[in-house]
């Protein structure tokens, strides 16, 4: 583990910070191992019910590959034909986009400022997105002639529908925090100073809130995205039976019954 990425786990919700705000958090190698390292460390965890994704200082979220670092690796694959630029999305982005999509609970991107490139990404992984007044969102790859990377090809038009993509992509540039919340890319827009806060508080619902179903919440609508109504109602029948029989179900049920606030246990 680096410095250029936080991780503090209270009270089951994991907080994962990146770190270098001075680069406006852009990835470097350092930051890509320590963040693939976190993510999956808190989807594996147990005891972790939330997962809060955030980032250092107030002028980015993440802006994606550090250039500076990226062209040093372009030059030196030109000499060796090492081909260390070519691994990245292998060997980091995908397995952090993996985790945070596939975690089994609740994921909170709190958006602090511009999330660009493989930042948008890692944001369009979570489940729930609150964002800063302040913030901006750009693909940002084309203007490097580069392609989608870091599962923006799979959740941007999921998120905001194939047109929109198609345009974002094709025409990259910044959009504000109003836009992101008209488009469905943001579902809470905030003043800055309130960002922590309120992101904070979102995450804490869902980790005090039922685990298991959210997981099979989750699981159930990527599922549905991709299969028939058919195969969905079919997929439905199993998730409900888990969900059911979950010892979760039966605290809510009783404390439905005596009118009181549920305390779950997660399993």
């Amino acid at each position: 583990m680096t410095d250029t990425v936080r991780y503090e786990v209270s009270d089951g919700l994991a907080t994962i910070t990146l770190n270098r705000p001075e680069a406006m958090n852009a990835l470097n190698i350092a930051t890509k191992v320590a963040l693939r390292e976190v993510t999956q460390e808190a989807a594996a965890d147990t005891a972790v019910r939330a997962i809060l994704l955030t980032a250092a200082g107030d002028r980015a979220f993440c802006v994606g590959q550090d250039l500076k670092e990226h062209i040093t690796l372009l030059a030196s694959d030109r000499e060796t034909g090492a081909g260390q630029t070519m691994t990245t999305v292998r060997e980091h982005y995908n397995p952090i986009v993996r985790a945070l999509v596939s975690a089994p609970k609740p994921v909170v991107a709190a958006v602090n400022g511009v999330a660009a490139g493989a930042g948008l990404g890692f944001a369009l992984a979570a489940d729930y997105r609150v964002v800063a007044d302040t913030a901006a969102f750009n693909t940002s790859f084309a203007g490097v002639a580069l392609t989608a990377d870091s599962g923006v090809s799979w959740t941007l038009p999921r998120v905001v529908g194939p047109g929109r993509a198609a345009d974002l992509l094709l025409f990259p540039r910044s959009i504000s925090a109003q836009d992101a919340y008209e488009w469905g890319i943001a579902n809470k827009v905030v003043p800055a100073a309130e960002l922590r806060a309120e992101a904070e508080k979102v995450a804490r619902v869902l980790a005090d809130g039922p685990t298991v179903a959210y997981a099979a919440l989750k699981e159930a609508v990527a599922y549905g995205l991709t299969h028939s109504l058919d195969e969905t109602l079919d997929k439905e029948d199993e998730l409900q039976a888990r969900a059911g029989a979950s010892e979760d179900h039966g605290i809510a049920v009783q404390a439905f019954v005596n009118k009181e606030k549920p305390k779950y246990l997660g399993r």
